[in-house]
């Protein structure tokens, strides 16, 4: 009593070539009702092509008896409900009586990327003369191709120069070319053309036979030229021929750069455009570069191969020997890498640092004197001294890196008072004090152990200090640093050290500040020894400091060899596989070089960490 029809694969689209054919009846008494529910049928004249045709009562419309004045159609009846309609073959229209099919010529454009068309009437002769035109134009980009049939006659004249076509022809109009006339009984086959719009004009006069022509035209994009190569780079993709819309690309090898007008660029793509050629033409591929490399303090830089400053160049940090040495012993070899960097064998990116080297002057002492009436130092054996002038009065000092000063704290510190900066001034790198006073060095901050007090001068423990300079230190031959030892290092009886300072030194039967670098060299007392020393001057002198065991004693038991005021703050250095470090710090004494006592100096191991925290922190 109810159900449901549908064309196959719906809702998909139907299949091509299609006959179907379904009968529908209910018990007598009952009528059929349809409703469509959807409709999506190929569009024709007269539905010529695709139709869905419903019959009831089993009458074929266009079966009925023909009217006495002809055929229901005179070529196509088709089918409608409870009704007919007639339609025309390709090239004819329905006349004004709605049955009977003239000869029509209207032409027109065609706008689709392929077709068929056909002159009127064809392939049978047309009844009358006829003027046609058919304009097939499609989108830029596309070029027309016309594909005659193998059944082509138009009336032609045979003449000395060959055929004419005088009465009949077939004009083919191509933009920017001569129009071309067809005519006689052979095909022209295949007609390839440049151009997106082609018109043909069909013409027949009232006399003579032309059965006319066919074709099928069909549509290629354009093309575009090959794009050619690019040095250094690849054009991708790689194809036979490039057509319109086809899009290349352009990549560069490794380490190099896309370029266009002198910019560089991140990507490059180009069209195939409708008039055949690319919309763009093709960058160049250059050599990264990854710029200068940054300059290394206190040493340079050499290229080892490679054209400066471009992809794998190398070249190598070296510091300036032997005043500094890499830090960490790290690689000094660099690569000029894809990514613009300058890179190491173990991919760092960080410029290398170059470090003091510290306690190896280039020129030795030969032979070790006193200072106490000792021998002038040579120039740059002792490269670490510093003079200092503290409110005017002398001190020493030695240098341990390229801004700080170790000395005393006594020297830096009065009563209650640390020294302003102001009132220091540090000389270095010469051996005579008059030429060393031309080039003073001014201090930025000064820094007394926090737990140096010795407001009555009895007590020197933690007697340490530092200076540090306004502007660094360029280390050479006459200035270079002096090591610091290493934490906990132990001071061993009899150990020999180098004392050296600007003090009190023997002329004749005075004592004078002398004008010239003075050294001596001393050995470690004995700890207890030198406690013993100190308790027995108590006993005969007032105001004789404690010894504490952040000091040790050096000096020999006769005396004739020590340091003295105007050296206080210098070094107490030690020679250890040809590298000097700083043992201790000149600070106190009971007379200088007496027969019985000795120099105490700051014992150094005992503040490296202080040391180095103090610089750190500032």
């Amino acid at each position: 009593m109810h159900g449901q029809v549908q064309s196959p694969q719906y809702p998909q689209p139907y299949p091509p070539n299609l006959q179907e054919q379904w009968d529908l009846s209910v018990p007598e008494g009952y009528h059929i009702r349809l409703t469509f529910t959807h409709l999506d049928i190929e569009a024709s004249a007269g539905c010529h092509y695709d139709a869905l045709t419903v019959l009831y009562d089993d009458i074929d419309e266009c079966s009925a008896p023909e009217p006495e004045d002809g055929p229901l159609c005179s070529q196509i009846c088709l089918n409608t409900l409870g009704s007919y309609l007639c339609s025309c073959h390709h090239g004819f229209e329905l006349r004004s009586d709605q049955r009977t099919c003239v000869l029509s010529c209207n032409g027109g454009i065609f706008e689709e990327p392929e077709g068929h068309l056909s002159s009127p009437g064809y392939p049978d002769p047309p009844p009358h003369a006829v003027t046609c035109q058919y304009i097939i134009s499609v989108e830029y980009g596309f070029t027309l191709s016309l594909n005659f049939t193998d059944n082509f006659h138009i009336e032609s004249l045979e003449t000395d120069e060959g055929l004419n076509c005088p009465y009949h022809w077939l004009k083919i109009t191509i933009p920017k070319e001569k129009p071309k006339k067809l005519c006689g009984g052979k095909s022209p086959g295949l007609i390839a053309t440049d151009s997106n719009t082609v018109t043909l004009d069909y013409h027949t006069d009232n006399d003579g036979q032309s059965s006319g022509w066919s074709l099928d035209y069909s549509t290629h994009r354009v093309k575009c030229p090959f794009p050619g190569k690019v040095a250094k780079g690849r054009v991708t993709p790689a194809l036979s021929e490039y057509l319109y819309r086809d899009h290349i690309f352009v990549r560069c090898d490794q380490g190099y750069k896309l370029m266009m007008n002198g910019k560089e660029i991140k990507s490059f793509s180009a069209m195939c455009q409708s008039s055949g050629q690319w919309h763009l033409p093709l960058p160049e591929c250059h050599i990264i570069d990854c710029g200068t490399p940054k300059p290394l303090l206190n040493g340079g830089v050499t290229f080892l191969s490679g054209f400066q400053n471009q992809y794998l160049s190398v070249i190598r940090y070296h510091c300036n020997e032997p005043f500094y040495s890499l830090l960490g012993g790290l690689t000094a070899e660099f690569t000029c890498e894809a990514d613009r960097r300058w890179r190491s064998n173990n991919n760092l990116v960080v410029t290398p640092t170059c470090i003091p080297v510290c306690g190896k002057p280039t020129q030795q002492i030969s032979a070790y004197q006193r200072i106490i009436g000792g021998k002038e130092a040579p120039d740059n054996t002792i490269p670490w001294q510093v003079l200092l002038s503290v409110d005017g009065q002398r001190g020493g000092g030695m240098v341990i890196a390229d801004r700080w000063i170790l000395t005393a704290a006594h020297v830096l510190k009065h009563s209650e008072n640390i020294t302003s900066s102001e009132a220091i001034r540090a000389y270095m790198g010469l051996t005579n004090v008059k030429a060393l006073q031309l080039s003073p060095l001014h201090a930025a901050s000064v820094h007394v152990h926090p737990e140096y007090n010795n407001p009555n001068g009895l007590d020197y423990n933690h007697d340490i200090g530092l200076v540090k300079l306004q502007e660094p230190i360029t280390f050479n031959s006459s200035i270079m640093p002096i090591c610091l030892p290493a934490e906990g290092t132990t001071y061993t009886t009899g150990m020999m050290g180098l004392v050296s300072g600007f003090g009190l030194t023997d002329e004749g039967r005075r004592r004078i500040l002398t004008n010239k670098l003075k050294y001596v060299q001393l050995p470690v007392v004995e700890q207890e020894a030198c406690r013993i020393s100190v308790t027995l001057a108590k006993r005969t002198r007032t105001h004789v400091p404690n010894l504490t065991n952040n000091m040790f004693c050096a000096g020999i038991p006769e005396g004739g060899k020590d340091s003295c005021q105007g050296d206080s703050g210098g070094p107490f250095t030690v020679s250890e596989d040809g590298q000097f470090w700083a043992a201790g710090i000149v600070s106190w004494g009971v007379d200088c070089g007496q027969q019985g006592t000795y120099g105490v100096y700051t014992r150094v191991s005992n503040y490296v960490d202080w040391i180095n925290k103090t610089m750190q922190e500032n």
